[in-house]
């Protein structure tokens, strides 16, 4: 479905609409980008996964963080601010493997690095990114095809 935006004007303008707020939230824009990325990785978007690692270049992550982002865990090169926010967007975007939703040890350290406002544009900005990865997954997008 080449044309699923298009004919989802309106639903595509409301969804940009959240992508402009959690944009100006204050959360720096190469963690944003990390989280889209994982997201992405996690529900298998390859429209996203592209998209969201040559945004993350162009606010200048380095190569090296973007090849280990899937691998957070095991890697010296993200805080602890970080880390926290990629363990809320794996809880996230897994929350059917928990019946319980965000375990609260995720939700304490998420909240002992970020204000509540942060916060709630991080949730808003991982709820978003899953929206944008079922719509192009089920619409078949191709990687590259944002360019």
């Amino acid at each position: 479905m080449k044309n699923v935006y298009k004919l989802a004007a309106d639903g595509y303008r409301g969804f940009n609409a959240v992508e402009e707020y959690v944009n100006s939230s204050g959360i720096p824009r190469g963690l944003l980008e990390l989280v889209r990325i994982r997201t992405s990785q996690i529900n298998g978007c390859a429209v996203c996964t592209d998209m969201h690692s040559h945004k993350a270049r162009s606010v200048g992550e380095s190569d090296e963080r973007l090849w280990s982002v899937a691998a957070w865990r095991d890697t010296p090169f993200f805080s602890d601010a970080e880390r926290a926010a990629l363990a809320l967007t794996e809880a996230m975007t897994r929350i059917a493997d928990n019946s319980a939703g965000v375990p609260d040890g995720i939700w304490d350290e998420v909240a002992a690095h970020f204000a509540d406002e942060e916060l709630a544009a991080l949730v808003t900005a991982i709820a978003s990114v899953n929206a944008w990865n079922r719509i192009n997954v089920a619409a078949r997008l191709a990687a590259g095809s944002f360019r």
